[in-house]
């Protein structure tokens, strides 16, 4: 008997020390994630008895808190209609948070340790807790161009644009969009209703498209290819393939132009030549010359592949894909086969070229700013590498800056259309149209994505859906920099 009784003393005693333990290394551990999880609605539950801070853009209040009858605070959005919902997301004790919202919670909520000497400071001087501001670069007009350059035409798709520069994101547009005030809505009901409407949407407007989503870039890879030529060597008079189709090196796959046309006057023609009137033959005769080893390593150079964790967004990296062979490579050189980039990486792309071949790290947050709008931090600009050197990118620039004159475009922007098939049957798909460019008299590059050719189908150009829209924009942001 008194063994048995030992037996189940041991035992419980055992469990009592695993307990304990366990509720140590929660206590120790696991507190801080716990307590700070998107995910666990008892944090914003609990942050309603604090002010949370204001997000704003441009001297537009994006998003702030306000106190009900009984002082709890509950979140407006009073300008973040569709335009800007998929950068501020929404703060919900109901379905969490997303954007902004999410990513700099700590800093809003002021629990962040970068405040903890300012938290320190209110509490022995009796101030009332409150978060901390957070200030993005986007500029409301250019914003909101980019947003009705593609809602007004049912588009879905994205825009980024940046300022070379400095990588600041002066735009970041993605359609449908969603407005977050519907989320957070007093009538639960209504807010439910919003949620799951925005959820099962087909087009998934709660997707992020400038960021959280990649797409078969198309000839705006081109950049890329003719950057990794143009290091090994070749200039804009380097003769490459004009004819109008190519046969894929080992194999019997032909590739051929756009609707099947010469280059020019067939034959061999200029690099210039071909640049200017984007044929695929030249850019398969050119990549491989040089190999897949320069052409992944200037890919690299622009930032392909590369991840962005200091954004202040979610960021899907943009993929080169596998290139096994010679007929891989061709087929990536012009943006097809598994080669994927979200629209703002194909605007650094741009903005690198612009910035004389130096690529700046995008970034979406300006300043940090405390209750009383004092600046406790600014977000400085971050210079990622030099991609290509000045010499190139300038040749580039000339290049592009053809390439837009052929598309019937203004001589004060370079660019570079693009068209690209996808899908299982990619040759009869509606192709997603790309343009990116940037101005010679302003710091400003764009990228803009209409995916599934808009309203135009299969006729779909990058030059005929998505260039205006890019025009568009640059000529807001233009504007802003007088």
């Amino acid at each position: 008997m008194n063994k048995a009784i030992r037996g189940v003393t041991t035992f419980s005693f055992i469990l009592v020390i695993i307990l304990v333990a366990n509720l140590m290394f929660i206590q120790a551990f696991q507190t801080e994630s716990l307590a700070h999880n998107a995910l666990n609605s008892r944090q914003f539950l609990e942050a309603k008895s604090v002010e949370r801070g204001q997000i704003t853009a441009g001297g537009q209040v994006l998003a702030e808190s306000e106190a009900d009858d009984d002082g709890l605070y509950y979140r407006t959005y009073p300008e973040t209609t569709n335009a800007y919902g998929a950068v501020t997301g929404y703060l919900s004790d109901r379905y969490g948070a997303a954007g902004i919202e999410a990513s700099q919670n700590s800093i809003l909520t002021g629990d962040d340790e970068s405040m903890f000497a300012t938290k320190i400071w209110d509490q022995l001087t009796g101030k009332k807790p409150a978060g901390a501001n957070v200030e993005l670069t986007l500029q409301p007009n250019v914003q909101q161009t980019a947003y009705d350059q593609l809602a007004s035409n049912g588009y879905s798709g994205s825009v980024v644009a940046l300022r070379p520069s400095t990588g600041e994101v002066l735009a970041m547009a993605s359609t449908p969009g969603y407005d977050p005030s519907q989320i957070v809505q007093p009538d639960a009901d209504a807010a439910q209703a919003a949620f799951e409407n925005y959820s099962n949407d087909p087009n998934s407007p709660l997707i992020n498209r400038a960021t959280q989503q990649t797409q078969p870039p198309g000839s705006t890879f081109k950049v890329i290819t003719t950057a990794a030529a143009l290091e090994a060597g070749d200039s804009a008079d380097t003769m490459v393939n004009g004819s109008s189709e190519v046969t894929l090196p080992n194999t019997n796959t032909t590739l051929e132009n756009y609707n099947g046309t010469v280059c020019g006057g067939g034959g061999q023609v200029t690099l210039r030549e071909a640049f200017r009137r984007s044929c695929n033959t030249a850019f398969v005769d050119l990549s491989t010359r040089h190999g897949a080893d320069a052409f992944r390593d200037t890919a690299k150079a622009f930032g392909v592949g590369e991840g962005l964790d200091d954004l202040g967004l979610p960021v899907t990296p943009s993929r080169l894909g596998e290139i096994p062979d010679d007929a891989a490579l061709a087929q990536s050189a012009i943006g097809q086969r598994d080669v994927a980039l979200t629209p703002l990486q194909n605007a650094v792309i741009a903005a690198t070229v612009a910035n004389g071949g130096v690529r700046m790290e995008p970034h979406l947050i300006s300043k940090i700013t405390g209750s009383n709008l004092e600046t406790l931090r600014t977000i400085k600009p971050n210079q990622a590498g030099r991609a290509v050197d000045q010499n190139i990118a300038e040749q580039l620039t000339d290049l592009m800056k053809e390439a837009e004159q052929h598309a019937g475009g203004e001589a004060t922007i370079a660019s570079k259309t693009g068209t690209a098939e996808h899908g299982e049957d990619s040759r009869n798909s509606n192709p997603h149209a790309w343009y990116i460019a940037f101005s010679t008299e302003a710091d400003v590059a764009v990228a803009v994505l209409v995916e599934n050719g808009g309203n135009a189908g299969q006729d779909a150009t990058g030059g005929s859906v998505a260039a205006p829209i890019g025009r568009a924009v640059i000529h807001a942001a233009e504007q802003e920099q007088k």
